[in-house]
């Protein structure tokens, strides 16, 4: 006879096999005495395995994972799951709110970890979040955008040196994986302070919400869960080999006025190439910003202001062909829209 899952505790909760509840975890007061709470799912598989937090909007303005979040959570059988799921769409509530990245302090959150208990309500909010949930988890997928008035193409950013991180970052199935430092502050890493890993999606800009970001997101998570043996493998069409850049750096502006692109996120510029012209307002004069080596462009501005020193483009450099990169990026970012669609047909048919 199979051994029964025990339930899982959360706060004050215990949480039967093959159950699925949500609950309000306040981890601050705001002036006005409100409680200021977070919305927190939790899904307990029927099988024992690990406990995954899927979180997003630590920044609050960035609303693709959001959605990820409600997607997967939709598409999870608890009959069928392996371990537990802590969902948490939303983490920076205030910021959500008021459609901010910031904390009323205006403190980033993700600076703010491991947080203290008689802190700044940043620190507070950090302490509460990290303690009472955070430290529930075996593994942590963080889900993030650009911040406003940049886009991110999809990517994972994990320190690739710890090995449990690797492999998630590796499995998620991006087509680029940046080896991220860790920055003092942030969840993740807090959390490997803990031996808990941490991968960071980066998808999309904020204030918007990008059927190629939301897609490639559920995807990436399902496809970590099948590593982690939370969910039963798949027969995948194509299988995609995360290339990993061996530097990334951001090109800057060198002059003020209005910036016009020539190049989209995904594609490869050469050395020398012109990738944008930055022109006064009246038009008397312009300036072409120029690509100083062959990459892959992963992040760039949206706003066509810029000052001098604005940073505008993020381009990655790597050991294999750019053109190989560039097309692998391309069909990632087809079959993401793809499985979305292919979900948008499922869901009007059943």
């Amino acid at each position: 006879m199979a051994k029964k899952t025990p339930p899982f505790e959360f706060a004050s909760l215990s949480i039967d096999a093959g159950k699925h509840i949500n609950c309000e975890l306040e981890i601050a007061r705001l002036y006005t005495h409100s409680p200021l709470s977070v919305s927190v799912d939790i899904l307990h598989g029927k099988h024992p395995g690990p406990v995954l937090l899927i979180n997003a909007a630590i920044h609050g303005d960035e609303l693709n994972g959001i959605e990820v979040v409600r997607q997967v959570i939709e598409k999870i059988d608890l009959n069928k799951l392996h371990g537990t799921i802590i969902a948490v769409p939303v983490v920076n509530v205030f910021g959500f709110i008021h459609k901010s990245r910031y904390l009323p302090d205006r403190r980033d959150l993700n600076r703010c970890f491991p947080g203290s208990e008689r802190g700044s309500i940043a620190g507070r909010m950090a302490y509460q979040y990290f303690n009472q949930v955070v430290r529930r988890a075996s593994h942590v997928i963080d889900l993030h955008t650009a911040a406003i008035y940049r886009t991110n193409l999809p990517q994972i950013r994990a320190n690739l040196e710890n090995p449990l991180a690797k492999e998630m970052a590796m499995s998620f199935g991006s087509p680029v994986v940046v080896d991220a430092s860790l920055r003092e502050g942030s969840l993740r890493a807090a959390a490997e302070e803990f031996n808990i890993p941490v991968i960071t999606f980066e998808a999309g800009e904020a204030l918007r919400l990008d059927p190629h970001a939301v897609g490639s997101g559920v995807q990436g998570v399902l496809k970590v869960m099948r590593h982690l043996n939370m969910l039963r493998t798949s027969r995948s069409k194509k299988v995609i080999e995360p290339m990993v850049p061996k530097a990334t750096r951001w090109i800057r502006a060198d002059y003020d006025g209005l910036l016009r692109s020539h190049v989209a996120l995904g594609e490869k510029v050469s050395k020398d190439q012109v990738i944008a012209t930055i022109s006064d307002p009246a038009g008397s004069s312009e300036a072409p910003v120029i690509a100083p080596q062959g990459g892959i462009v992963i992040g760039q501005q949206t706003l066509p202001l810029v000052n001098e020193g604005d940073a505008i483009f993020h381009i990655a450099f790597f050991e294999e062909p750019d053109g190989l990169v560039e097309e692998q990026v391309e069909s990632y970012l087809d079959d993401a829209i793809e499985e979305l669609d292919d979900e948008l047909k499922w869901g009007m048919t059943n």
